[in-house]
């Protein structure tokens, strides 16, 4: 990684650190008492040690001293907890509003730039990148206030005692941060490749999971296996890297620490022999002052120490934040929101003028588009895949953005309350999302307050009635994590009937019967086929069958609408709709 984009990281790492700001402040002054706690023990047992030593005075009348020793340790063991607690609160924090903002922009991207990625590099970008920024936050934002402070407020309780042991101890600490910046800098790269890396693994991992079936009746099974091996040999040797790393760091801290002790240690050992006659004001130097430089020593090294332990969090934080922020940042084709409410229950009538949908970088999907669409007018939309399908029903929803014309009811849509308008939709797809434990909540999720008697019809008429009883406890039976329980036929159904519980002005369907066997596919076509009547609705699907009643048929090629009309009347001509039956056909 460029030294300026780590800059630039580090810079937008600190900057979220605003969120959290006023527990930041209570760690660092924790810290800063604990600092004065360690003067002051130092301090307290160096006289303790001298008296005895050097005065002879029986521990009996050294009472006092020991107590306050013994409660100075007491308290700074519970600031260090507090310190703690309150850096682990700051971390939490900022990792809650961090991860909200993601999900916020991902729900702003919507659907077609969610499904950009594999689920598995969005659950590494939400989950783990985000909890690995929870140390630098936690740890080593207030450890690097306190590596200054704490040492600061050593040296000045020395200086007066000894000024040669202060400037010794002055000399050696800039060496630390010196060296560690150096094997930092490598540290964050190897982090960022790690990070990568890891994302690439979840997603190809994930992926097969799902095709797992796929891939062996296609007898690729070997084959990805061996693609696994490969992915997790290279995740394998970059985690060993960054370990690498981190043990050089920690190996260069403890070098130069050690240096800098031994040497105070040396000098105090030659002035004690008389090798050595400066560092004192007019006096020899006492045993007091040995001791608190000696005991000092250690602790004005622990704050660099320590952020030289956090430092691979800061590490591990610059390569998590790379793909957060290019995230957050990259400049997205927002739907315009309104504040404009349909108040009417009845179906709605679209109109479109040269409309084209855009994807969230600014790309036309589809488009130019031109139609009309009457209130409770059933349209079935048809073509290849990649023709715009979909984005259609997206763009409609008002998850993309779009130029040109598109009005509902005669009002555009870009004027009206998103979250309004969605609440007037229903929507079935072609893989069916049960959140919820229970069959009976997954479909009462958009009506919770719905009646007995409104369930049992919506579960008649999707056809999941029929097989209720084959569940264990019925209508209750809990479904699984993402209706494991169930097939997908039946998943299907479920799904089915939550959209026909939600009384809605338009119903977008897109690609309901696909991947259901032939039964599956017959009930749920039916229920959605009698469903459509009720308002508005829009199809999308690959099947030719049972959509010879529909009022109107639309063929989709490259984004646009290449021909449109009734079966009858496309089905006698010689266009795309007409070739579409005869390969269905010959299929058959």
């Amino acid at each position: 990684m460029e030294k300026t984009r780590q800059q630039e990281l580090t810079r937008w790492l600190k900057k979220q650190s605003v969120i959290s700001r006023r527990w930041l402040a209570i760690s660092r002054l924790l810290g800063f008492v604990s600092g004065l706690l360690i003067v002051a023990q130092a301090w307290l047992l160096a006289r303790i040690l001298h008296h005895m030593i050097m005065e002879n005075i029986p521990r009996e009348a050294l009472l006092l001293p020991f107590v306050l020793l013994v409660l100075t340790f007491v308290v700074r063991a519970w600031v260090v907890w507090l310190r703690e607690r309150v850096g682990f609160h700051a971390g939490q924090h900022i990792r809650y509003e961090i991860r909200r903002q993601v999900l916020d922009r991902l729900q702003a991207a919507g659907p077609a730039w969610i499904q950009g990625k594999p689920a598995g590099s969005w659950a590494t970008l939400i989950l783990e990148q985000i909890d690995d920024m929870h140390d630098y936050y936690a740890r080593y934002l207030p450890q690097m206030a306190l590596a200054v402070s704490v040492p600061l407020l050593i040296v000045l309780a020395i200086f007066p005692v000894n000024w040669a042991a202060a400037l010794i101890l002055l000399a050696t600490a800039p060496l630390i941060p010196l060296f560690m910046a150096l094997v930092g800098m490598g540290a964050a790269d190897a982090n960022r490749r790690n990070f990568l890396a890891l994302a690439r693994l979840s997603g190809h991992f994930l992926d097969r999971l799902r095709g797992m079936e796929t891939l062996r009746l296609f007898g690729r099974g070997d084959a990805e296996t061996e693609s696994i091996r490969l992915a997790s040999q290279d995740f394998r040797q970059r985690t060993m890297e960054v370990l690498r790393l981190a043990f050089l760091s920690s190996g260069v801290l403890e070098f130069f620490t050690s240096l800098s002790i031994a040497l105070v240690a040396v000098y105090f050992g030659f002035n004690y022999l008389g090798a050595l006659n400066f560092g004192h004001y007019g006096t020899a130097v006492t045993l007091s002052a040995g001791f608190l430089a000696l005991i000092l020593a250690p602790e004005f090294f622990q704050p660099l120490r320590d952020l030289g332990t956090f430092y691979h969090a800061k590490a591990q934080a610059v390569g998590a934040a790379d793909s957060l922020k290019t995230f957050l940042e990259t400049p997205l084709a927002h739907p315009a929101r309104g504040e404009v409410t349909l108040n009417s229950n009845k179906p709605v009538s679209l109109e479109a003028d040269d409309f084209s949908v855009l994807s969230p970088q600014g790309k036309v999907l589809a488009g130019p588009l031109s139609f009309r669409i009457k209130p409770g007018e059933r349209v079935v939309i048809v073509g290849a895949s990649g023709s715009g399908k979909s984005s259609l029903l997206s763009a409609l929803s008002g998850f993309m953005a779009y130029t040109g014309s598109l009005r509902v009811n005669q009002t555009e849509l870009s004027l009206l309350d998103l979250d309004a308008w969605r609440s007037q939709l229903s929507w079935v797809g072609q893989n069916p999302q049960l959140p919820a434990a229970k069959l009976r909540e997954n479909v009462l999720l958009a009506r919770p307050d719905a009646s007995d008697a409104e369930l049992q019809s919506v579960l008649d008429r999707a056809w999941v009635s029929e097989f209720l009883p084959l569940l264990p406890d019925g209508v209750n039976t809990a479904v699984g994590d993402q209706g494991a329980g169930l097939s997908v036929g039946q998943a299907q159904r479920v799904a089915v009937a939550r959209a026909l519980l939600n009384a809605c002005q338009l119903m977008l369907l897109d690609e309901p019967g696909a991947s259901l066997d032939a039964h599956s596919e017959q009930r749920v076509m039916h229920a959605l086929n009698e469903a459509s009547r009720q308002q508005t609705t829009l199809m999308v699907t690959h099947q030719l069958d049972n959509i010879a009643d529909w009022d109107q048929i639309w063929v989709m090629d490259n984004g646009r609408i290449v021909e449109q009309g009734d079966y009858a009347t496309l089905a006698a001509g010689n266009g795309p709709f007409a070739a579409l039956l005869a390969n269905r056909q010959e299929e058959i």
